[in-house]
């Protein structure tokens, strides 16, 4: 099963910006109980997109530089990256088909 993995301040560039392949972020943290709802649907895309996206989560909470840097207010916040630059965003829990729809456009 494939899961989301998660990225901090120091790994973003490497991880997200370099990456060969559109990227999904959920920035998150664990006190945020929306954040919680959304999990199980970004570890579905991570499986249902599996080679064709990377997913991964990024703790609000330990990784401030980057939240800012990309004016998170309000999590979850999901951003898709794709050739280094953020192409789009979903800001709270949304179901699974809103999510895919969004990605479905990058691929």
């Amino acid at each position: 099963m494939s899961t989301a993995a998660p990225v901090t301040d120091s790994s973003f560039k490497e991880e997200v910006l370099d990456s060969e392949i559109p990227v999904l972020v959920d920035f998150w943290a664990p006190w945020c109980g929306p954040c919680r709802m959304v999990a199980p649907v970004v570890d579905e895309i991570s499986e249902q997109y599996a080679g064709q996206i990377k997913v991964v989560k990024l703790n609000t909470d330990e990784n401030p530089n980057i939240a800012s840097q990309y004016g998170i207010r309000s999590i979850p916040t999901l951003m898709i990256f794709k050739g280094g630059q953020r192409v789009d965003m979903v800001v709270g829990a949304v179901p699974k088909t809103t999510l895919a729809t969004t990605l479905e456009k990058y691929l």
